[in-house]
């Protein structure tokens, strides 16, 4: 056989034998360059929308010279933080747990600042579970476009409230869960506790704990991730009721439930077909008209509120005659709910209650705070220097100029979930439990109290997530990647 040889001749390897010139190849100029093989992935789009999503909550930051504080939950919660105990009538004390974590930084700026922090962190978990679904990088980047840059979702983070926290938490629960199409015991225990501690922060996110276990049973995922996940998720709410029972007498976790669904059908009760007992019946309408069902609530004529002891302390009965109402009106009931939960959807946001404006835009001026002993309990405990919040020149300008659309909170919310639905149905499963998240937690809270535009945010994220999952096309498709890899 005649014998070969290589030259190096002008950059190129040639391939020299006795009959010739055989073939000519490139000389390997090394591997491409970190950037290079970063864009190649399909990254790189991600990356510059983060760094867009990261400058823009530093503005947010920049722009106002404190966080946000509600009077009244901003101070129950910062005050349960430093005395902790089980939270009161509405709220559990999972966001007092994180609250509590800061304390030794004596700072509401710093509680901002992590919850931007966990902002940014919502979108990176929903972009990296669709890329690891074999999503390209610009259908996954455009998933996370709301929980990214809608002022809404900048003006939780930047406020001293559980819905960042709760929201983050559920993301988070579902990464685990989809991370893998067979998730490990280990992945369901940690689904489990993220779920239980999205619950300990916000009651409505309890019954997800069994959605989840649901979709693992029909998805036979194994008698042992279904244990895990139960076990985790389980013990700390029983943990955390049997506190609360210790402090307040009731195996719960919280004491408001009765008094919110009583609200709820406020605008629907009919006693003359309820037909409540005569304990029940001092809680029947008397004639108070407010604009939405949560103001039954805190409208002092309201029934409810002319008994004595205040509200909370007719929890039960309260419930009581909820159930009974719903029993006896089911289709008034539903009514409510769909009726409601409608105005998600609406083209032109809805204020309501009429107090409540829909969060479009970034405000300018100051916000002073009320007068009240709890406001210097709390300056005292926790950051002395809480004070009300003002807007900084010139990044308040600059923020009041970043309006977002109207038209991408109520239709765009009504495209994403039909296409998540659509998604789930056939063998595109992927986009099912998603999807279930995201109707429940936009419905649970109507059914449960009222419509709210804070409560819808919570399934925003979500809902994109399933969208994007279940418009996955097959010619999108590549080989999954290793275990511990993003694909």
């Amino acid at each position: 056989m005649p014998g070969t040889a290589r030259r190096l001749i002008g950059g190129s390897t040639m391939l020299v034998s006795t009959a010739g010139v055989q073939a000519v190849h490139p000389v390997d100029q090394g591997r491409p360059s970190f950037l290079r093989r970063f864009f190649a992935t399909g990254h790189g789009v991600f990356a510059a929308v983060l760094v867009l999503a990261a400058a823009l909550r530093c503005l947010v930051m920049l722009g106002y010279d404190t966080a946000q504080l509600y009077w009244y939950d901003s101070f129950t919660y910062l005050d349960t933080a430093v005395h902790l105990q089980p939270g009161g009538a509405f709220h559990p004390a999972g966001y007092s747990f994180f609250l509590r974590l800061l304390l030794p930084f004596h700072s509401v700026e710093l509680v901002a600042g992590v919850q931007h922090a966990m902002g940014v962190g919502m979108g990176s978990m929903i972009y990296l579970v669709l890329r690891r679904r074999s999503l390209p990088g610009w259908g996954a980047t455009l998933a996370t476009l709301p929980v990214l840059f809608d002022p809404a979702f900048l003006r939780l983070e930047h406020a001293v409230l559980s819905d960042t926290q709760v929201i983050f938490l559920v993301v988070a629960a579902l990464t685990a869960l989809l991370w893998r199409t067979r998730p490990s015991v280990r992945a369901c225990a940690a689904v489990g506790l993220l779920l239980a501690l999205a619950g300990l922060t916000r009651t409505v996110a309890v019954p997800l704990l069994g959605l989840v276990l649901i979709h693992l049973i029909i998805q036979r995922a194994g008698r042992r991730q279904v244990i895990a996940l139960a076990v985790a998720g389980l013990l700390p709410l029983a943990g955390y009721a049997g506190w609360y029972q210790a402090h307040h007498g009731r195996f719960a976790l919280s004491g408001s439930d009765g008094v919110a669904l009583w609200a709820r059908t406020m605008t629907f009760a009919d006693c003359s077909v309820i037909k409540p007992p005569a304990e029940e019946a001092k809680l029947c309408p008397n004639g108070t008209v407010v604009d939405a069902a949560s103001e039954y609530v805190w409208a002092a004529d309201a029934s409810l509120n002319r008994l004595p002891g205040g509200r909370f302390a007719h929890n039960g009965l309260a419930r009581s005659f909820a159930l009974r109402a719903i029993a006896a009106q089911p289709l008034d009931y539903l009514g409510a709910v769909v009726h409601d939960t409608s105005l998600a959807f609406a083209w032109t946001p809805v204020r309501h209650p009429l107090r409540v404006s829909p969060t479009l835009t970034f405000p300018r001026g100051s916000w002073p705070l009320p007068a009240f002993p709890l406001i210097d309990k709390v300056r005292g405990e926790y950051d002395g220097g809480i004070r009300g919040m003002s807007s900084v020149e010139p990044y308040g300008s600059v923020l009041a100029a970043y309006a977002y659309p109207a038209v991408l909170h109520g239709p765009l919310l009504g495209i994403v979930l039909l296409l998540g639905g659509l998604g789930s149905i056939g063998r595109r499963r992927a986009a099912l439990l998603p999807w279930a998240t995201a109707a429940f937690l936009l419905v649970a809270p109507v059914a449960a109290l009222d419509f709210d535009h804070r409560y819808v945010l919570p399934a925003i994220p979500v809902a994109c997530l399933a969208a994007a999952l279940g418009v996955t096309r097959s010619r999108w498709a590549r080989p999954s990647a290793p275990p511990g890899r993003l694909a």
